[in-house]
């Protein structure tokens, strides 16, 4: 993006959607949003929302209100949600969390959905949901244990307690969809948008 173009706001704190767009040459700042994520999600899932909605609004909801604040701007909104057997699981607040979540996950296929939208002058303009399939190999109640021990730090914020493209990769037996997909932004979805738009060189 050059200064002729209208700047972008990343409505994210997420160091790995940050180093991923920053590795694919795009300009943003990344501002915090600020949004009360836990009660949106409650609220939807109290009406049954299926987990990929639930990606989607969140999204939705961290570029509206910075898009309300930046008006001129473009405003990137995005989250992730984990979805086993219909249930959703949240980002682990504990070492003893991550430990019961990779129980739950272990030997069991389950869904990875990231959402993006993007807003301009308080209005979405764009808005794509990734999905992959993960399928977690067998594991024992020590390599569990060992691997959140060894990892806590690059994991805690990570839904489903793993990072794929580090030590985490040695859990999973087969996998169904793009890498960033995975560490939570549809990034070709979004550079093939940015390209139509002429925001990114073509």
């Amino acid at each position: 993006m050059n200064k002729d173009r209208p700047e972008l706001i990343l409505a994210s704190t997420s160091a790995i959607r940050a180093q991923l767009l920053r590795a694919a040459g795009v300009e943003f700042t990344a501002l915090a949003p600020r949004v009360d994520e836990e009660t949106i999600a409650a609220a939807l899932l109290a009406d049954a929302a299926p987990p990929r909605d639930i990606a989607d609004a969140l999204a939705e909801a961290k570029a509206r209100k910075l898009s309300g604040q930046h008006p001129n701007a473009y405003v990137l909104g995005c989250d992730q949600v984990l979805d086993l057997d219909g249930q959703m699981f949240s980002k682990p607040g504990s070492p003893d969390t991550a430990t019961a979540q990779l129980h739950r996950l272990q030997g069991k296929t389950h869904h990875l959905y990231a959402a993006a939208v993007l807003y301009q002058g308080g209005q979405p303009i764009w808005r794509h949901i990734g999905h992959a399939r993960m399928t977690m190999r067998p594991l024992s109640a020590q390599r569990i244990t060992d691997y959140v021990a060894q990892n806590w730090d690059q994991i805690r914020h990570c839904v489903g307690c793993y990072q794929i493209e580090q030590a985490g990769v040695q859990l999973f037996s087969a996998i169904e969809g793009d890498t960033f997909t995975i560490q939570g932004l549809p990034l070709i979805a979004l550079l093939n948008y940015f390209a139509l738009r002429g925001l990114i060189a073509t």
